[in-house]
């Protein structure tokens, strides 16, 4: 895993450079793109209502459990109930079988979380990580949440899978400010 949180740096070079790598980016300027890269996790995109900070988190199963969405809200530092958050393309639950360990790397930090995952077989478990975010944000305060209606598994045509074809490009998904 890369930095949790990249910072709005106006600094940086525009067009050239090396920037951060990290599962997450804020934006305050306008000359700036926040992006993350996926092909199963989950983008989540997520933006103040006065338009004046936007974020974008990479957020994959050990990025969610280790709290990549909570350092974005954080460091966009911005009162819960003026935020909205979009999650974007993912892997669904019928989709997305996980070890114990996942299920229970949740459920010790949420124990709600355990109802986001049914039983497969031989101790496996499937994992909504839908579900799992909207937990999160709505337990920092976020309730305007859209999307999540997509499968990358499911929907070859559209989407990008690694759990799908093993080897695979990635989708961008992009926030700014205008």
């Amino acid at each position: 895993m890369t930095a949790p949180l990249a910072p709005d740096d106006s600094t940086a070079p525009l067009g050239g450079g090396c920037l951060p790598q990290a599962d997450a980016c804020i934006a305050r300027h306008r000359s700036a793109v926040c992006v993350v890269m996926t092909a199963d996790c989950l983008p989540v995109l997520l933006c103040d209502k006065q338009g004046s900070v936007v974020s974008a988190a990479h957020a994959g199963w050990k990025g969610l459990a280790a709290g990549v969405i909570e350092a974005a809200v954080q460091a966009m530092d911005v009162a819960p109930q003026n935020l909205m958050a979009w999650l974007g393309p993912a892997i669904a639950q019928d989709a997305f079988e996980v070890g114990e360990e996942v299920r229970t790397a949740f459920v010790a930090i949420q124990p709600q979380s355990a109802s986001a995952f049914i039983p497969g077989l031989n101790g496996k478990w499937f994992a909504d990580i839908y579900a799992l975010a909207r937990l999160r944000l709505n337990a920092l305060g976020i309730t305007s949440i859209y999307g999540g209606g997509y499968c990358t598994y499911r929907e070859r045509e559209r989407f990008f899978s690694y759990r799908r074809d093993g080897v695979t490009g990635r989708m961008g998904t992009f926030i700014w400010l205008e």
